[in-house]
């Protein structure tokens, strides 16, 4: 089973001067840059109306015109996972999704993912490209995602997340005392060496966040955070960037700090604390067929409730 794909873009003047398998892969989000790659290869993604090299660059104001099928991706299982569904209708479908959910099969996760789960709720779904998976959240992040059901909500949703409409609002626990809220404007690309990670760099991808806190405790601060781009491990990156990385975090994390003559269930917690401390709390967007403007909210899971507990406390034993 198929499906025609037919999209056409013109190329904005900011990404004039770019490989064209670099533009493509920002103008057409919703498919991969292999899968890009490939159609541009085989002559389906023509620069006005010509077929040019993956590596050759085009300019602001070129037009691109795709026509391929999308092949549906047999090898994915559709498997009977349990979902936490916030929101539901034809064309969009919000879930709440738990700490230790996959999003994506990749290496080491072929299945037992947010996807294999998608296939079994919404069979048809395997006809839209990635599932319908237009954002994700990593392994154990918690909180809402939206999934698009067909390739016309998919199509304007990624609209949407690139011309930055869409609100994404998360909450963690950060180690250290935050003095005030702030922007952090610094651009993440790959780590050069160890290739799971991101980092800020110079020539990496341009990525925005805000900042502002909620709470503090005597070593560490609840705090809310909004992105301006969704680039992989944002918040995670840039927390530490500022050195106020998350608790648990085995990646970005650093040492964990413990208060002054903290309380051994204090101490153990911090030390044992299974995940990064981040959750996907507020969601905004156009619904992609009514245009009307939708929100959920998704309250803090257990396990960031309980620990936020313990912190207040550990400040009110020694602060009151």
């Amino acid at each position: 089973m198929s499906d025609k794909i037919e999209l056409r873009a013109e190329v904005p003047s900011e990404l004039g001067g770019q490989r064209l398998d670099q533009v493509a892969a920002q103008l057409f989000a919703e498919h991969s840059r292999s899968r890009l790659s490939a159609w541009i290869k085989d002559g389906r993604l023509t620069v006005d109306g010509a077929v040019i090299r993956p590596r050759d660059i085009v300019h602001g104001g070129a037009i691109l015109e795709l026509t391929a099928e999308q092949e549906a991706q047999g090898e994915w299982v559709a498997q009977d996972i349990e979902l936490d569904i916030v929101y539901e209708d034809d064309d969009i479908l919000v879930i709440n999704k738990p700490a230790g959910l996959v999003v994506h099969p990749a290496a080491g996760h072929a299945d037992g993912t947010l996807l294999n789960a998608l296939l079994h709720h919404v069979p048809d779904i395997v006809n839209v490209p990635r599932c319908g998976i237009v954002h994700r959240l990593d392994k154990d992040t918690t909180g809402l995602m939206v999934v698009a059901k067909t390739i016309q909500a998919q199509t304007q949703l990624v609209t949407q997340l690139q011309s930055r409409s869409v609100s994404r609002i998360y909450e963690c626990i950060v180690i250290g005392v935050v003095v005030a809220g702030g922007k952090i404007n610094a651009p993440i690309g790959r780590h050069g060496q160890q290739r799971q990670r991101m980092a800020v760099m110079e020539g990496g991808k341009q990525a925005v966040s805000h900042y502002r806190v909620l709470e503090r405790f005597r070593s560490h601060t609840h705090v809310r955070v909004k992105l301006e781009t969704g680039r992989t491990h944002q918040i995670r990156v840039h927390m530490a960037h500022i050195n106020f990385p998350l608790v648990g975090d085995p990646a970005y994390g650093g040492r964990f700090r413990i208060p002054p003559a903290a309380s051994q269930t204090m101490v153990e917690s911090l030390k044992t604390f299974p995940r990064q401390a981040l959750h996907a709390r507020f969601l905004e967007l156009d619904h992609p067929t009514s245009g009307k403007r939708m929100s959920w909210e998704s309250p803090l899971p257990d396990d960031l409730v309980w620990l936020l507990s313990l912190l207040k406390q550990d400040r009110e034993a020694f602060i009151g």
